[in-house]
């Protein structure tokens, strides 16, 4: 891979440049990302599906939210993405938008929205970019939906695709298998990325292939690719929330890091709520609220408009 030519031209440093303070972050656009593919530095990918996550990772600065149909594993418990439906997407996407200021926000396709026809596939990104609040949406698969990803970008609707382990075909695939092991199966998976590509997707996911078919995707397509399970040699990369924050303790795929086990740490701080409750112990004083005394004559009621704004979630004590 000719990496030399993908270097940043500026250096980054973990403490300075990438985390800067969010007011200082510009919006992330689909120029913006497609740009990254020469001058960097890697794209960094999330998911979320909610607006707490939302306004976290959005605050430490990544790139990309995706709203995946992966909600249906992480968030509903079933056994595949299969069943989630293109409401439930917008639900989620609806939540997601309002935590989400500087970073692009994503929404994938769920199964069959946009398998049927080009009609289809348009009538519904339509949809998803009107009420589910995306900038792009993201479908899976490639030569078998070039059509319905130029039509999509002809009318206005960024698309991101994806190659490689294709989870709405996991059962064609035989279950969650690495895809491109052999020659046939790799040049097929490079064809579906140059045929993205050529159709107008800015940007590509490639999941669940080895390192070395991942390289020769990144160099062959003039898009960003962003790996999972992928290897290191694509232009950026994603990761479910839930896995990097170690919070599905008895799930740790290889191509997972865990970079914190908060779900050691949400147990650890329920049972110590638990504890607490039951011995007594909290609520302590400082957690209760007082009765108002009695208000002088032309006492200011603490309502006026010079009063600071309410916070956004519990009541205060005035």
């Amino acid at each position: 891979m000719d990496f030399c030519g993908r270097l940043r031209k500026i250096p980054f440093t973990p403490l300075e440049e990438n985390h800067v303070s969010t007011d200082a972050r510009k919006k992330i656009t689909v120029p913006a990302l497609r740009a990254r593919k020469t001058v960097g530095p890697r794209i960094a990918a999330v998911t979320a599906y909610d607006v707490t996550m939302a306004r976290l990772v959005d605050e430490a600065g990544v790139d990309i939210v995706l709203v995946g149909d992966s909600l249906g594993m992480v968030i509903q418990g079933l056994p595949n993405t299969l069943p989630v439906t293109l409401e439930e997407v917008c639900y989620h996407g609806r939540a997601v938008a309002r935590g989400v200021q500087h970073a692009h926000l994503v929404g994938d396709m769920p199964f069959m929205s946009f398998q049927v026809s080009v009609e289809q596939a348009l009538t519904n990104a339509g949809r998803m970019m009107k009420e589910g609040g995306f900038e792009a949406i993201k479908l899976e698969g490639g030569v078998d939906y070039a059509d319905h990803v130029h039509a999509m970008v002809r009318a206005g609707i960024p698309v991101m695709g994806h190659v490689g382990l294709t989870p709405q075909s996991v059962h064609a695939m035989g279950g969650f298998r690495v895809q491109g092991k052999g020659e046939d199966s790799a040049a097929r998976v490079v064809a579906d990325a140059r045929a993205l590509d050529q159709a107008g997707a800015y940007c590509i996911v490639v999941e669940g292939v080895p390192a070395d078919l991942a390289r020769r995707i990144t160099d062959a397509v003039s898009v960003p690719t962003i790996g999972i399970g992928a290897g290191a040699d694509c232009d950026g990369q994603v990761l479910v929330c839930f896995d990097y924050l170690g919070m599905v303790r008895d799930l740790k795929p290889k191509f997972v890091k865990r970079f914190a086990e908060l779900g050691d740490a949400i147990v650890a701080a329920t049972r110590s709520y638990v504890d607490e409750v039951r011995s007594g112990a909290f609520p302590a004083a400082q957690h209760a609220f007082g009765m108002a005394g009695p208000r002088a004559i032309g006492e200011p009621t603490g309502t006026g408009s010079i009063d600071p704004p309410r916070p956004p979630y519990g009541p205060t004590d005035d």
